[in-house]
Parts: C-alpha cells; structure tokens; sequence
C-alpha cells in the first residue's frame, strides 16, 4: 500500500487523463459516423484496448476521408 504513496500523481495524470478523453472522443467518432477503413468492430476494439495510442491510430489510419 505505501507503493502508491511512492508514486509522482502530477505527473502521471495529465496522461491519464487525455487518454481518456481521446478514447472517448474516438469512441463518439465511430459510433457516429461508422464509415471506416477495414471493419467497424475492430476500430472499437483498437480503440479500447490499444489505449491512448488506439486512439491515436484510429485519427490517423481508421477515419475515411469523405
């Protein structure tokens, strides 16, 4: 228990944070639109199960420019 005291939390939330909002907002992204490169299912998987570079991948490679 005192391994988390230990921890910097300054440091360390701020990417926990914008991980979240990233997979959140990409999460918004395929649900509305589902128009992807390659399958719907497997974007949503990416996205959480690849964290915050999931997300990154999808807004690069996933979305289908219109």
């Amino acid at each position: 228990m005192s391994d988390l005291a230990n921890i910097p939390w300054n440091l360390i939330l701020p990417i926990i944070v914008l991980q979240l909002i990233l997979m959140v907002v990409a999460l918004v992204d395929v649900i509305r639109h589902q128009r992807t490169n390659g399958p719907f299912i497997m974007w949503i998987f990416i996205i959480l199960l690849g964290g915050i570079i999931g997300s990154i991948v999808y807004f690069i490679f996933g979305r289908r420019q219109e």
